[in-house]
């Protein structure tokens, strides 16, 4: 297997209760499931029983990426896979920002948390290395960007970070919790924030550490080359150009723009939250994930 490859393979499991790590080989996963959601359910398949809690020890966290995760523009998310407290059912969540990037040059392409801490916690996760580290002081402090903020100063270092970690509705088990990443993404579906705070998970910090090498380079550099080209091209240039927001007057006139929680799919005053519209009167810039050079995130 290529070392592009073996590295993607690695999945890290983390045991909160016994404060335990170890990484197995997954090949069998990753040449057979399609994709990170492909792993990743799977994953959750052999990890959590059918009747699990969902705020139980018994429910586990799959973070998961893609082949193409960290070789090619564009490839730049990471899925989180568990049960949902939201509705008991499987659950997937997707959060962009540096997440994907240091997970997979951390020499992971899923990780496995599984457990509950008695204590708050956070992880540091890095090449080969899980560190436990107390979160007592940071229990309570319902900012998650205040969070953020006391972890990248206690976890410093050169190279590609990423910080996961919940606020006050996770720690509370607000069942419809988040959990923030860097300072502009979040894991938004199903109550992934919840299910950090059962398990007295504070946080978790992904560190960069190691490369891989690519075979064939110059057909490598070229087939980038010629896939950087598409992302500028049309097709995602309005995202560029009006953010996500510019599926907001499309999806109003086909009557599928969720409203009212989803009681409705026609918004009357959707000119006025329209991707058009915020770029003519709020916005101030635009922020890029790591690896994708379209910057769809747009910023009052």
């Amino acid at each position: 297997m290529a070392e592009w490859a073996r590295t993607l393979s690695n999945v890290l499991y983390v045991d909160l209760s016994r404060k335990r790590y170890w990484v197995e080989d997954r090949e069998d996963l990753f040449g057979r499931w399609l994709g990170g959601i492909g792993v990743a359910v799977k994953l959750y398949e052999e990890e959590v029983p059918r009747r699990a809690d969902p705020l139980g020890s018994e429910n586990a966290i799959i973070f998961a990426v893609g082949p193409l995760t960290g070789i090619f523009p564009m490839a730049s998310k990471t899925v989180a896979v568990f049960k949902s407290p939201l509705n008991g059912f499987l659950a997937e969540s997707h959060a962009g920002g540096r997440s994907a990037l240091a997970m997979r040059f951390a020499g992971y392409g899923a990780i496995v948390i599984r457990g509950v801490s008695r204590r708050p916690v956070y992880l540091i996760i890095e090449p080969g290395r899980v560190r436990f580290r107390d979160a007592g002081a940071l229990w309570g402090v319902t900012s998650a960007e205040t969070v953020g903020r006391i972890l990248r100063e206690v976890t410093g270092g050169a190279g590609v970070r990423s910080i996961l970690r919940i606020g006050g509705a996770g720690e509370k088990l607000v069942r419809y919790a988040m959990v923030m990443v860097e300072t502009f993404r979040h894991f938004g579906r199903m109550g992934l924030g919840a299910v950090f705070g059962s398990k007295k998970l504070k946080g978790l910090v992904a560190v960069a550490g190691r490369s891989f090498r690519i075979p064939s380079v110059k057909r490598y550099r070229e087939l980038h080359r010629r896939i950087y080209e598409l992302t500028r091209g049309p097709g995602t240039r309005k995202y560029h150009d009006l953010g996500t927001a510019e599926n907001v007057a499309a999806l109003n006139a086909i009557g599928a723009l969720p409203t009212r929680n989803f009681s409705s799919g026609r918004f009357e005053k959707a000119d006025e939250i329209s991707g058009e519209r915020l770029v003519e009167t709020v916005l101030a810039r635009r922020v890029a994930c790591s690896g994708c050079p379209v910057a769809c995130i747009h910023l009052a």
